[in-house]
């Protein structure tokens, strides 16, 4: 057992960094942010479906279902773009830094899903973040636009991990994963027509930009997104709450050495970083010290 769980932590670390690296091909591929996400996605929904047929997994679900599906895609789509765009008009950093709020929002979208009140402790560490935002705003005032982008982005990724912690209850995790990424792509092809993207040219894309295309769609995404989305079964969500607060501190560390002075940012941003990642490992400490003793009790 000890070996198991040492096992899944070493595994969901391995995924962190992934998507840690994940930001930085969205600064390297040249892509607008509409167009990277519609690649990643059709690309990693196509890996899926190779690997679901492989595994002779089968595809016919209920409308019902695929309803599900769909808004979970239409989630994931929204909350890519939002990210890549943030990146895009701002740096790796503080977009990464930004989506650590992501645990924020999750505490306060989370009583609405089962119904219960909010924490007075998780109330008074928001604050204590939001401190740490105005601290960075105000420091880095070139990069507001791109910062509250990462803010919408982070809100929907909070959205997609709450309504996906539902669904993982009822789907394997591939069929989750190939099902939403199918959908963000249908959806993005929409959004794309209707703003006449299509033509010979979009499809021809730099060498490097098919490269790390292919390495965005099957390493950083197919892969870390089934393994991620079966954690949920083997972990308590505390755990993988706090493991996922390390992205940004991988994300960080692989920008600064990859593009150097370009993702070097004032004191004051990296001041307001760790009020922010200090609140949020706060936060995330007293919710596992809580489970614990929640699990403690019931065994007495």
């Amino acid at each position: 057992m000890p070996t198991n769980k040492l096992k899944n932590q070493l595994h969901l670390h391995f995924i962190v960094f992934i998507w840690g690296f994940t930001a930085i091909l969205g600064a390297l591929i040249t892509l607008g942010a509409i167009p990277l996400v519609w690649f990643r996605v059709l690309l990693a929904s196509a890996v899926l479906f190779i690997f679901l047929r492989i595994r002779k997994v089968p595809l016919n679900e209920s409308r019902g279902d695929l309803m599900k599906f769909i808004f979970g895609g239409i989630l994931v789509a929204l909350h890519w773009v939002t990210f890549f765009y943030a990146i895009k008009i701002s740096t790796v950093s503080t977009t990464l830094i930004t989506m650590s709020s992501s645990a924020f929002f999750v505490v306060l979208i989370k009583p609405f899903f089962e119904r219960k009140k909010f924490e007075v402790y998780e109330l008074i560490l928001a604050v204590v973040a939001i401190f740490g935002f105005v601290i960075i705003f105000k420091s880095e005032t070139i990069y507001a636009k791109g910062i509250i982008v990462a803010l919408i982005s982070a809100f929907l990724v909070a959205l997609f991990s709450v309504y996906n912690s539902k669904l993982i209850k009822s789907y394997a995790g591939s069929k989750i994963a190939f099902y939403e990424l199918f959908f963000a792509g249908l959806f993005l092809t929409v959004v794309l027509f209707y703003q006449g993207e299509f033509s010979g040219s979009f499809f021809l894309l730099r060498g490097s930009d098919w490269l790390f295309l292919l390495i965005l769609a099957s390493v950083c995404t197919a892969y870390p997104f089934v393994v991620a989305t079966n954690l949920l079964k083997k972990m308590s969500p505390f755990t993988i709450m706090l493991t996922n607060n390390l992205e940004p501190v991988y994300g960080i560390v692989l920008a600064l050495l990859i593009f150097g002075e370009r993702e070097l940012m004032s004191s004051s941003f990296y001041a307001g970083a760790a009020v922010i990642f200090c609140s949020v490992l706060i936060n995330g400490f007293i919710k596992s010290s809580a489970f614990k003793r929640r699990i403690k009790t019931k065994g007495q």
